[in-house]
């Protein structure tokens, strides 16, 4: 089965930069969307951003305009670009795919923005 691992993000200041990236264990070329969630302290998982193999994107609307999803299906890895962090953007950040109706999630990493 696919795994998914994602890196980066950490602190950062509110109304600074950062981004993750998830990196997959295998080809996701032949996927059609793959997006980011994130799940802040006693909250429940929301999705934030995702792409379709055509490059066609959708945001949560407290995202759009801040945060940016790309993917590079030679590299096996989806990004999500974060611009003009607020505190509320404080949240383990995953990634998820789709394959053979399978939801396969990773671990997540964490972005915590500081006031």
């Amino acid at each position: 089965q696919v795994q998914l691992a994602e890196f980066g993000g950490g602190l950062v200041q509110a109304g600074g930069s950062t981004f993750v990236s998830c990196s997959a264990s295998e080809s996701i070329a032949d996927l059609n969307a793959m997006g980011w969630y994130r799940q802040a302290p006693g909250k429940q998982r929301e999705l934030v951003a995702v792409i379709a193999n055509g490059r066609t994107t959708n945001y949560a609307d407290s995202v759009k305009g801040r945060f940016s999803i790309s993917r590079d299906n030679a590299k096996n890895t989806v990004y999500l670009r974060m611009n003009n962090l607020k505190p509320e953007d404080t949240a383990v950040y995953y990634c998820n795919l789709i394959r053979g109706g399978v939801s396969v999630w990773g671990k997540g990493t964490l972005v915590t923005v500081s006031s």
